[in-house]
């Protein structure tokens, strides 16, 4: 196991798409858990899904930042694509670490919508590098996605693997951010750690993924669409689990070191974070119903054979994602153990007070 080598007490911290799923959640973990941290976060806010359930997830963090007498929060609303912002705030907060976890989300909404991705997934990524450049930070993680393995036949998918063959804009864009992560990190010995995420589920979600969207539908007596003919698998890794992973990388910097010729030996590193325990959908969706129903969102008598409907694959998704963790154990002894019951049911309570209490 790695020894921790980055000490969070006493930092600042930036974390950038900070009103996010995964942002708000660190967030809130880190001032639950660190002493004397400030951490600035930024967001644009942006609308691709409903705006309120951000501002839930700010208020959370300020909830627990007001705990936290002996640490700081501080929110900027801003685009990591505005170079002269990332500037700004580098230069005005010395950060010591930073978490690059903002981006346009969304596999099929990248197929109709290009621009925005290569704004925030490219540009943005390339303003944090640059700034990280400037100013060296002792450690610089970013999200990356299992989207990388695109058509990949080999599972479980890991990180030794090729990721040469992305199905979809958004990986594309996954994969030129290790692509770049990789090169500044030799280039500049910027110390830096991509994260493989794999379908991330949780309370106040992203009301795109499917448990969310297909709860939106159900409630309003819409049919669901189930891909593949329900013949798909994913890794469902519920947000506190990815939290936990992040907060191990984030105190553990790869080393700088040089090689044989007195160069760098770029400090990087990429690991996958997904549950290791591929669910098929349709057991998936009955267990997603199941706890609909026990959470009183749903009737008891709830037909749900006639709200589901088998569809063939939509373009830009891939039959099976199935996470190789065995490098996130061998090296932090952690891995994701929610179970997806648990899990939706911890969403199912969340939705229940969220939208109709």
């Amino acid at each position: 196991m790695l020894t921790p080598n980055v000490d969070l007490k006493n930092k600042t911290v930036l974390v950038t798409g900070a009103a996010g799923f995964i942002g708000a959640n660190l967030v809130c973990e880190l001032l639950d858990t660190i002493d004397a941290i400030t951490i600035v976060g930024v967001d644009n806010m942006n609308d691709y899904y409903d705006v309120s359930i951000k501002d839930y997830r700010l208020s959370e963090i300020e909830n627990k930042a007001q705990e936290k007498s002996d640490s700081k929060w501080i929110f900027v609303k801003g685009n990591i694509a505005d170079k002269v912002l990332i500037e700004k705030l580098f230069t005005e907060y010395s950060f010591s670490v930073v978490l690059n976890l903002a981006a346009q989300a969304g596999v099929r909404y990248s197929i109709t919508n290009p621009d925005v991705y290569i704004e925030s997934n490219i540009i943005g990524f390339y303003n944090i590098l640059e700034a990280c450049r400037k100013h060296p930070v002792e450690h610089l993680v970013y999200a990356s996605s299992s989207s990388v393995y695109g058509t990949n036949k080999k599972i479980p998918y890991s990180t030794d693997d090729k990721v040469d063959n992305p199905v979809s804009l958004y990986a594309a864009t996954k994969k030129s951010n290790e692509l770049m992560a990789h090169a500044y990190s030799k280039l500049y010995n910027i110390p830096s750690t991509g994260l493989r995420f794999f379908t991330v589920y949780g309370p106040a979600g992203r009301p795109d993924m499917a448990y969310f969207s297909f709860t939106n539908k159900l409630i309003k007596g819409e049919k669901i669409s189930i891909f593949n003919y329900g013949n798909c698998k994913r890794d469902f890794t519920y947000v506190d689990d990815i939290v936990t992973g992040i907060k191990h990388v984030l105190q553990n910097a790869p080393e700088k070191q040089n090689g044989e010729d007195g160069l760098p030996i770029p400090p990087y590193r990429v690991y996958n974070i997904g549950n290791n325990s591929p669910e098929n959908l349709l057991d998936f969706v009955r267990i997603l119903c199941e706890e609909l129903t026990d959470a009183g969102i749903l009737p008891k008598d709830y037909d749900f054979d006639s709200h589901m409907e088998l569809v063939p694959m939509q373009a830009g998704d891939v039959p099976i994602t199935y996470a190789d963790t065995s490098a996130l154990e061998r090296d932090f002894g952690f891995k994701p153990s929610t179970s997806l019951r648990d899990g939706l049911s911890n969403f199912a309570k969340w939705y229940h007070d969220f939208y109709q209490k």
